[in-house]
């Protein structure tokens, strides 16, 4: 891997999505690999190894059109970013939710302690799945996706016919999220609606996926949390403060 590079804030109007071929993987990068993910499954049991879909190209169409290049993978080839050296692996393709309030103020969420990323703030969202046969991987399959994250993380009940393009993020580790705007909701309602989340999973025996929520409507908001957050997370914060002002 290459050093760290500041957050891109991607202003697309489209977004095409085009599927690739995978990488090839060096046979002494396939066992480092191997070594680095079981040695995380021993750590965090709760890992597993399922379909993703990894990013192996972004470039720009007329009008502000996003072209983003995928290829099927599992989770396991992330294990190569903790392998120095490491040629074959490749940024993730994710998507969030941007879900205001209706004072102006964003949902993030703390994930949980048995998550890939325990303690991290983000906004409710995840890595894109690869399509089943017959399906396609487009905006729209992003936007069913997302409205799905944002069920299952806060409860919230948005169809994805109410998601807009937002915009999209690339990363310092090259990854890229494409992020929808959801309707502004009262807070009071983002509050209850996740509590009642909490206590159906907890109901069932199992944690949520973000231990806590919160609102935040500024960067120092945001800092005022504590822990770690994501990387995309304090930019896209100033920039919806910003254009909200």
């Amino acid at each position: 891997m290459t050093g760290a590079r500041a957050v891109e804030l991607l202003r697309a109007r489209r977004v095409r999505l085009i599927e690739t071929p995978p990488p090839e993987l060096p046979p002494e990068e396939r066992s480092a690999m191997d070594r680095v993910w079981d040695e995380a499954v021993r750590a965090n049991p709760a890992l597993f190894d399922g379909p993703v879909a990894a990013l192996t190209g972004l470039t720009w169409e007329e009008r502000h059109g996003l072209v983003l290049s995928w290829t099927r993978a599992s989770y396991r080839l992330r294990a190569l970013r903790r392998v120095p050296g490491a040629t074959a692996w490749l940024p993730s393709l994710f998507v969030s939710v941007l879900q205001p309030t209706d004072d102006g103020r964003l949902l993030v969420g703390r994930a949980a302690p048995w998550t890939a990323a325990p303690g991290r703030w983000q906004l409710p969202g995840g890595s894109v799945e690869p399509p089943g046969p017959g399906e396609d991987l487009d905006l729209a399959a992003l936007r069913r996706h997302a409205a799905r994250e944002l069920a299952e993380e806060t409860g919230a009940d948005t169809g994805p016919e109410s998601l807009a393009l937002g915009l999209a993020t690339r990363g310092g580790n090259g990854s890229v999220g494409v992020l929808f705007l959801a309707p502004p909701c009262p807070a009071w309602s983002l509050y209850e609606r996740y509590a009642a989340l909490a206590d159906a999973e907890t109901a069932q025996g199992r944690e949520p996926e973000f231990d806590r929520i919160a609102l935040v409507g500024s960067p120092d908001a945001l800092a005022a949390l504590g822990g770690p957050h994501v990387d995309y997370l304090e930019p896209v914060v100033r920039d919806f403060a910003k254009d909200g002002a």
